[in-house]
Order: structure tokens, then C-alpha cells, then sequence
């Protein structure tokens, strides 16, 4: 595929993640070397749940054997959540400590960009799994009082990568991660769609560069589907550039769109409910469906609307919503809303009012302003529920 914009070396992760202030470092024979050395004469809070505690226990021994002072701390859950009464747990914990490294993915990662920058304090992360995009992001999101809001954070200072875990990594971790890169053909398509309609400000670095990402993935999706290296290098470099075209962007635009705001949507009636919240990539690879299905019917809607011609082009080069199910379902992903154990009458009011979660304009905004929802809820319903 060819691009006008200069691209930054995307097949250089370590030199694209310096330029953002941040350091990747592959596993190698050495042990991390770099952050060693960046970690030198620090106490650092080894941070993990009782999932990740097998990969953070031999990890902070590994430190210690090499002269680093290094304290384990799990979370005593097997799926924490990061709302305030963890978080003050482990900022208590903190206090002792110079560094913060979280051994997992998602709610452990956001739990200590949270923390640390609350504290003044750096942190970094241990992949393991490609589950998720926000490992280099500046926000982190969190739940306060049964509701899932977004606070500023800082980036992590060290990203620290071993492909034997991350392939190794649950299959549905990874399709958690296919679902969150695969939201980008929407999200990308939202930005474009309102920078054309509304004059929304729209980078082309940023949106290029995380396009790149998404058709490196696409091309290895075969590999993904294997949890094979050359895949799960792919995935993990979309994900991680995914953080840096929202520096770029200064928002999360290239990231997260309409299938974003069905997903928190749902987290929240999950939260309302007191049940387990399914990964963040499942349910936006299932909002993703939904979107996708949103830009290819316009064409068939009889309503005209001032730029339905601008979203049909729009539409046009991207894929099928049963690609996208294909790839998630070989990943062992649901595919369906109702095997995610919400309602049907919670998808129905998902459709109607999700698009207030964000004030941006996104596919579902479009379709709530030109009244398009109430022909087209009872059909997307049947689809994917």
C-alpha cells in the first residue's frame, strides 16, 4: 500500500520508542541490560495479580540475583480491577519504593501509570500477552464509583519484551489484542469521517502511522492466528505504536472510536451488575463488527444526508464484519453479544446510547443525527447478537 507522508522506521520499535521518551528492551541472554542499568540503585516494586505472579516472581529473583533491589507485590486477585481501593492498596505499597514495574498487560499497567504519576515516581512494563493498546499511552482508565472515566498518567519509562511469553500467552489474550488493533479500520475511518463532515482536526502522521501498523498486521494475520512470532512481533509493534500516534494526535483518536464507547458502555453494565468484565479487546472487536456493518449499510439506506456520499467512499475499502468475526472466532474470541452475557435489551440501549459516552463524532453519532438508528437497531441486532 502506498502512503504520501513520510513514515518514522516503524520495523525499528527500540528506536521509535526512544524517540517518545520511552525504552524498549528485547529479552536477551544479558537479562534486559539497558534497564539495568536505567533502574541502577532503585528499590522497584515488582507489581503482578495472582495470574501474573509465575511470570513476576522469577522475574524480580532474576534482579536481585544481579544485584537489583526488587520487591514483589501480588495483588490477591486473579483479575483486579482499577478502581480506587486497588489502586490505594498498591500506592500504599509504593511508598517503599523508587520504581514500579507491572508484570502483566492492561488493569496492571494502567494500575501503575496511575500510581506512579500520582507519586512522581517512574514505571515500566512486562508484557505478557498482546492483549492491548495502552501500554504506551499517557491516560490510564479507571473506575471511580461504578464508572469508567479516563485520567491523565504518564507513559511508562520501559516496555520490557519476551516473545516466549507473549506467545505463549492465553489464545484469547491475543484475539484480545487482534480485536483491539482490527478497531482501527472504524476508529480511523471515524476520525477521517468527522475531519470531512465536521472539520474536526485530523493528523495524517498520526492516522499513516497507525494504518501501517494495522496493514502489518493484516498481512501477518495468518501467523496471529498461529500465535506464531512473526504474528505476535506484529500485533505487539501495532499495539505499541498505537500509544504513539495519540501522542501525535494529542487525543485518542486514532485509536478509539464508536466500537470504543460501545465497549465502555457495556463495562459499565457489567460494573452495574457486580459480573466479570470480559477483556477490553473482546468487546471492542464485537463493537467493531457493529461498526463495520454501520459504514457498509449506508449504502442501502434510502434516507439522503448532507455527506452520505463522502461515508459510502468511506466505506468501501473496508473489510466485512465476517473477516473480522473469522479472525477473532480462530483466536477462540465470541463473536456474538449474547456470549458475553449481556442482554439483548442492553445491546438495544447500547445502540441508542452509546454515542453520548464521548462528545465525538463517530458512525453511531451519524446515524443518531439523521434518525438512521431506529431502522437499522432491529437488523444489527439480528446480526450480532
Amino acid at each position: 500500500m502506498c502512503y504520501n507522508f513520510p513514515m518514522k522506521n516503524y520495523d525499528d520499535i527500540v528506536s521509535l520508542s526512544k524517540e517518545y521518551g520511552i525504552h524498549a528492551e528485547y529479552k536477551s541472554d544479558a537479562f534486559y541490560p539497558v534497564f539495568r542499568e536505567n533502574i541502577k540503585g532503585m528499590r522497584i516494586l515488582v507489581l503482578t495479580d495472582e495470574n501474573t505472579v509465575r511470570y513476576g516472581a522469577p522475574f524480580a529473583q532474576a534482579l536481585a540475583a544481579r544485584g537489583v533491589d526488587a520487591v514483589l507485590y501480588t495483588i490477591p486477585e486473579r483479575e483486579p480491577v482499577a478502581d480506587e481501593k486497588t489502586c490505594a492498596l498498591v500506592a500504599k505499597k509504593l511508598q517503599e519504593c523508587d520504581y514500579a514495574l507491572a508484570v502483566g498487560a492492561g488493569t496492571l499497567n494502567d494500575i501503575a501509570k496511575y500510581i506512579t504519576f500520582r507519586a512522581g515516581k517512574k514505571c515500566g512494563v512486562l508484557a505478557t500477552a498482546a492483549s492491548m493498546d495502552g501500554f504506551t499511552s499517557g491516560v490510564t482508565p479507571l473506575i471511580k464509583k461504578g464508572f469508567k472515566i479516563t485520567e491523565n498518567a504518564h507513559t511508562v519509562s520501559d516496555i520490557l519484551i519476551d516473545y516466549d511469553v507473549l506467545c505463549a500467552a492465553p489464545k484469547i489474550m491475543t484475539g484480545a489484542g487482534a480485536g483491539d488493533i482490527l478497531a482501527k479500520f472504524c476508529c480511523l475511518t471515524d476520525w477521517k469521517m468527522s475531519h470531512l463532515l465536521t472539520g474536526e482536526e485530523y493528523s495524517e502522521e498520526a492516522a499513516t502511522l497507525m494504518r501501517v501498523a494495522l496493514d502489518q498486521c493484516v498481512e501477518n494475520i495468518g501467523s496471529i492466528e498461529r500465535c506464531g512470532r512473526e504474528g505476535i512481533d506484529a500485533l505487539m509493534r501495532a499495539l505499541l505504536i498505537s500509544g504513539y500516534a495519540m501522542v501525535i494526535a494529542g487525543n485518542s483518536r486514532p485509536a478509539s472510536g464508536a466500537e470504543h464507547h460501545m465497549s465502555h458502555f457495556l463495562e459499565m453494565d457489567f460494573l452495574r451488575r457486580g459480573e466479570h468484565i470480559p477483556l477490553h479487546g473482546i468487546k471492542v472487536g464485537l463493537g467493531t463488527m457493529v461498526s463495520l456493518a454501520m459504514y457498509k449499510r449506508v449504502a442501502r439506506v434510502p434516507e439522503g444526508f448532507a455527506g452520505k456520499e463522502t461515508v459510502m467512499r468511506l466505506a468501501e475499502p473496508l473489510p466485512e464484519p465476517g473477516w473480522v468475526a473469522s479472525v477473532l472466532s480462530s483466536l477462540g474470541c465470541p463473536t456474538k453479544f449474547s456470549q458475553i452475557g449481556v442482554s439483548e435489551d442492553t445491546v438495544r440501549d447500547m445502540l441508542f446510547q452509546c454515542y453520548k459516552i464521548r462528545d465525538r463524532f463517530t458512525i453511531m453519532t451519524l446515524y443518531h443525527k439523521y434518525d438512521l438508528m431506529r431502522g437499522a437497531a432491529d437488523e444489527l441486532i439480528a446480526q450480532f447478537y
